[in-house]
């Protein structure tokens, strides 16, 4: 009989930020939005250099999840606009071009949620 562990929203956005490192994403925040949001839980941002390393940065991400029986939900924006979204339910996760997240800001835009986590 297989058993299958059920991580919890926290752990899978721990999960997909060290994903993104693998692929040496940089400036990886994870943020805590328990308090702040009704459509996510934690939000992991990230930045990749090109359009080939924000793809395989999403490719890890999604296989790091999906083997622990996670699917995505939806995906926004295409690799060549700088900016992705994956929406995991509790996790999204955003991967920008730097110049594009500087733009959005959606680090200073979501600035009262908790950092847990950021790797430079």
């Amino acid at each position: 009989m297989k058993v299958t562990k059920v991580l919890e929203g926290l752990e899978l956005a721990k999960l997909a930020a060290e994903a993104a490192s693998k692929m040496q994403a940089q400036d990886i925040l994870l943020l805590d939005l328990t308090k702040l949001s009704t459509f996510a839980d934690y939000f992991v941002i990230c930045s990749g250099q090109t359009t080939r390393q924000i793809e395989a940065i999403r490719d890890e991400i999604d296989q790091s999840l999906s083997r622990e029986g996670l699917r995505l939900l939806h995906q926004e924006g295409v690799t060549g606009s700088g900016w992705l979204l994956m929406d995991f339910g509790d996790v999204v996760v955003h991967i920008f071009e730097p110049i594009l997240r500087q733009y959005y800001g959606l680090d200073e835009l979501w600035e009262n949620a908790v950092p847990l986590l950021r790797m430079l």
